[in-house]
């Protein structure tokens, strides 16, 4: 903005263009700092991935949430991968970032197997009572990223990134049914087919029957 307004013969700085826009609610779209509070009065859990290579299945569960532009506006997408075979255990889509569609994910993973431990980031949809209680009642220990711990759940954001890529901007979709679908053929796609290196080339299937 203060390059756009020197272009149009106006001697202001960066300083004064920004005291400017903030009574006007105007910013720039792009990240901003924390982006996943936690939920008002949570338990706080330790780290307890620090020094954890993750080597059987059902030693690590993890869960990510993110949310993609359609046509029809955004959708909020939410996964649980084991943490060995990045298996997709479980997802789920919702038109907003309330707990609820996370808790869904979370008991069809529980149905699957219950990890020894289950790490999340400190977000308001993970921190909340009705995410934690099923897993402290069903005796897996709750793992709480902290400050540096973006990499915890590179699998999870690796899907993101390729469900975004193969079933979004690819295609013509309208609806959150049509999103559903399309986060259900990617994750089947990964699932049977698609052969990962950290795996040495083979696919979750493979890894998690054995």
């Amino acid at each position: 903005m203060t390059a756009w307004r020197h272009s149009r013969g106006y001697t202001v700085n960066h300083t004064r263009v920004r005291r400017l826009l903030r009574p006007m609610g105007l910013e720039t779209i792009d990240p901003k700092p924390r982006l996943s509070p936690p939920a008002d009065g949570h338990t706080s859990y330790p780290y307890l991935l620090r020094g954890v290579t993750g080597d059987r299945i059902h030693q690590i569960g993890s869960a990510a949430i993110t949310d993609s532009r359609w046509q029809s506006g955004f959708v909020s997408l939410v996964a649980v991968i084991d943490g060995f075979s990045r298996e997709v255990l479980s997802w789920a889509v919702s038109i907003t970032m309330h707990v609820p569609f996370c808790v869904d994910a979370l008991d069809q993973a529980l149905d699957r197997g219950r990890p020894e431990m289950f790490n999340t980031d400190p977000g308001a949809q993970f921190t909340s009572h009705v995410f934690t209680a099923p897993r402290q009642k069903g005796g897996v220990r709750i793992s709480r990223d902290g400050r540096g711990r973006a990499l915890d759940h590179v699998c999870v954001e690796r899907l993101w990134r390729r469900v975004k890529y193969e079933a979004v901007s690819r295609r013509d979709d309208q609806t959150v049914w049509d999103a559903r679908h399309g986060l259900a053929r990617s994750c089947a796609f990964d699932h049977a087919a698609r052969l990962h290196q950290a795996l040495g080339y083979r696919t979750p299937a493979a890894v998690s029957c054995g």
